[in-house]
């Protein structure tokens, strides 16, 4: 017998030698290893039939989501706990005596939310078994993590909630990190990056020490008391000489470091251009280079690895359901070929949680199969489908036997169409945008919204009738195919709800038009929401540019697939706002309550204090203070932006110690200089992917595709295939598996 035929018998055989039990639990144990493969998990856990079915569970989308909810929980007690963020404004001067939790209340959240994590622990560490379970760090620190934390709770308890310093708040990130692998593999690369980072903030740190040196030299303070200003504000002494010019690398305090010097004398600015003009242009984008170029290494091998992983859960499954066949070639030799039945595939497919769209592709792709069995080769290839682009199919337009309709069908469906409607909705926002201006010096009283509302009338009655038409054309399902239709319907239904309720309030418009305010909102508001939506509305534009449409589908696949870069972020700014809250709560104090309070006004009261020009006091920054948790990550967000951060850095510094500046600096090259950076490196990452695989399409395809843009498909072209060598070593290490 010739080919390479399954041998069904020697299968069949096999099949009724073992028991029903041991059958499905192959099958099982099949359906898991593929889920591991989809998701790019590990796959040396328990595999016996009870494991399994805690394993389902505890990855199932319940128990994740339930996980994911109690760490956000647990992240936002930070909030509430003492010093509470439940205020109107963070101003001192303004700021009315927070609400703050009894005790017991956010103890009582936060134990629950420990117990929850202990229960994950013990899971967790069941599942993978003892061995792999000392080999993982991960799970020894989060044993740890809870472990301070329930002691940490305790002592809480026990000094009546009367404690300042919690530690256990520091712990928090650390169960969002662990419960996200791409985070760990971020951060395993961060770590490794910060060699080569640290060779060029050397290089920066000498470039300052230098530069700084020399204008200490050229801005010794002289005879003359006139020409003493640039070194009495900006080279006193060594730490502030050396903090302006910091400043001066990120450009915050250009010009005004160099205009007391610069007035007296044109060529002390060579000094300050040589110093930004190296720092800041080549040394700061040599080190963003440097950042993007080895984390991208790093992160590499860690996808490569995440594919190794996808490989060997495959090759696990197909393992599993196996079943030797022999067959003779054209010499007569015999050879055992490793083989899958078919209908046992489309069993294990059939239970797979994965999207239904790469579900039906991997069963169409076994039904089209003429032979009983499947190999190894053509086996691995049916998950080949799991990266590929989704093409959406619309539905059917519906078919209409009236030669009226047929026309309308045919008219509305055109593409123009769109280009028309787009065009009224432009000719709307213009019109709005002529009135405002036309209206810009008016009060509220002053203006007459007659003609504004019959402007709004007319489109809205366009925007309701494009509708009609095109649900009349493409028919319910097809029109909600769209995701511009869907965005552009739900506007339109908000806008004409919104105007029959302005006619039922406020009657039918007339010149000047201002009746009473009634109802929960007056005319005005209600017509300015209306103005809102319909500018909102105009966002439908997107779509049908290419180059709009492939920038607006990158951001959505930032927030959907870069979740783990963003998450990094979020635990740094936890960090360094709990950090901040420790070091500076309550130093910096408003000189005395200047206003009195009403519901709708602040009415101030006039002191005397003397506040000087530029400074933290002058320019009114009371809000922005380490005095709670919110208040903590605007101020953290206000220094990653670097604008007038050294204002933020000078009040600390002059209200704590001069040791408050490490705090600050540390936290603009964590932020500024290091993350940001990267993540701006990856957006370019992401964008160039979907570019350079969209660049051959038309609007229209760029609508249908559903770009599966995740980490490890962007480094797909780099990725080299795990050999077949190293997939049958690393399965036959599996602590839990046992294949002969």
């Amino acid at each position: 017998m010739q080919g390479f035929g399954c041998g069904l018998l020697f299968c069949l055989r096999k099949t009724t030698d073992r028991s029903i039990g041991d059958v499905d639990l192959y099958l099982q144990q099949a359906v898991v290893f593929i889920e591991d493969a989809i998701q790019y998990r590990s796959i040396n856990h328990r595999v016996d039939t009870n494991s399994l079915r805690l394993y389902r569970w505890y990855y199932s989308r319940l128990w994740q989501w339930g996980l994911g909810l109690t760490i956000a929980v647990v992240l936002m007690l930070a909030f509430i706990e003492r010093p509470s963020s439940f205020s109107y404004t963070s101003d001192p001067r303004f700021r009315p005596p927070p609400w703050e939790p009894p005790c017991g209340l956010t103890e009582g959240i936060e134990i629950v939310c420990l117990i929850i994590f202990a229960i994950d622990l013990t899971t967790k560490s069941y599942l993978i078994g003892w061995d792999e379970f000392r080999k993982c760090k991960w799970l020894i620190v989060y044993i740890l993590a809870v472990s301070a934390s329930v002691i940490d709770w305790t002592l809480t308890l026990s000094m009546y909630c009367d404690q300042n310093l919690r530690v256990r708040r520091l712990i928090r990130p650390f169960f969002l990190l662990q419960n996200s692998s791409l985070m760990k593999k971020t951060l395993k690369c961060i770590k490794r990056t910060l060699p080569e980072i640290a060779s060029v903030i050397l290089l920066l740190a000498l470039h300052l020490c230098l530069f700084t040196m020399i204008g200490m030299l050229l801005f010794a303070k002289g005879e003359n008391p006139k020409h003493n200003g640039e070194w009495e504000t900006y080279f006193r002494d060594l730490p502030t000489s050396l903090s302006s010019l910091l400043v001066l690398l990120t450009t915050a305090n250009n010009p005004d470091v160099m205009i007391p010097a610069y007035s007296l004398n044109r060529g002390y600015s060579i000094f300050f251009i040589l110093f930004s003009g190296f720092g800041t242009y080549f040394l700061m984008n040599l080190l963003t280079a440097i950042i993007y170029n080895q984390f991208r290494g790093y992160l590499l091998m860690s996808v490569q690895a995440s594919i190794l992983r996808r490989r060997l859960g495959v090759r696990a499954a197909f393992e599993v359901m196996s079943c030797q066949g022999r067959s003779q070639d054209a010499t007569h030799s015999e050879e055992h070929v490793e083989r899958v039945r078919v209908d046992a595939s489309l069993q294990v497919m059939a239970r797979v949680q994965m999207k239904s769209y790469y579900r039906q592709a991997i069963i169409k792709r076994l039904q089209q199969l003429s032979d009983g069995c499947i190999q190894w080769e053509a086996f691995r290839g049916l998950f080949d489908e799991l990266d590929k682009d989704r093409i959406k199919e619309h539905p059917p337009k519906p078919e209409y036997n009236s030669p009226l309709l047929l026309k309308l069908q045919l008219v509305f469906s055109h593409y123009y169409v769109m280009i028309v409607g787009n065009a009224v909705a432009l000719a709307n926002v213009m019109c709005i945008c002529t009135i405002l201006v036309l209206d810009s010096e008016k009060s509220i009283a002053e203006r007459d919204d007659y003609y504004m509302e019959v402007i709004n009338c007319f489109f809205i009655l366009y925007y309701l009738m494009e509708m009609s038409l095109k649900i009349l054309a493409f028919g319910w399902r097809g029109y909600l195919s769209y995701r511009n239709n869907i965005f552009d319907g739900l506007l339109t239904f908000c806008l004409l709800v919104l105007q029959i309720t302005i006619f039922a309030t406020y009657r039918l418009p007339f010149p000047k038009w201002n009746p009473a305010s009634r109802g929960l909102m007056s005319l005005w508001e209600m017509v300015r929401l209306v103005n809102m939506l319909i500018v909102v509305r105009f966002l439908r534009i997107i779509p049908d540019i290419k180059l709009m449409a492939l920038v607006a589908s990158t951001l959505v696949d930032l927030v959907k697939n870069l979740r783990a870069f963003a998450g990094i972020l979020v635990v740094v700014f936890y960090v360094f706002a709990v950090l901040g809250i420790w070091l500076f709560q309550g130093a910096i104090t408003a000189p005395g309550k200047m206003s009195v309070m009403s519901n709708s006004s602040m009415e101030n009261i006039t002191i005397n204090f003397t506040m000087e020009c530029g400074s933290y006091e002058q320019l009114g920054y009371w809000p922005n203070n380490f005095d709670d948790f919110a208040s903590s990550l605007v101020l953290l967000y206000n220094i990653m932006v670097v604008n007038n951060w050294q204002v933020f850095m000078d009040a600390y510094t002059r209200y704590t110690t001069e040791w408050s500046k490490v705090y600050f600096v540390s936290w603009w090259l964590t932020s500024s200089v290091m993350w940001v950076n990267l993540f701006v490196a990856l957006i370019l990452e992401n964008f160039i992917y979907k570019w350079d695989r969209s660049v051959t399409c038309s609007v229209a395809d760029v609508e249908r595709t559903g770009y599966e843009t995740t980490v490890q498909l962007m480094f797909r072209e780099q990725i080299q295939e795990p050999t077949e060598e190293e997939l049958v070593t690393q399965l036959h290490q599996h602590p839990h598996l046992h294949l002969s």
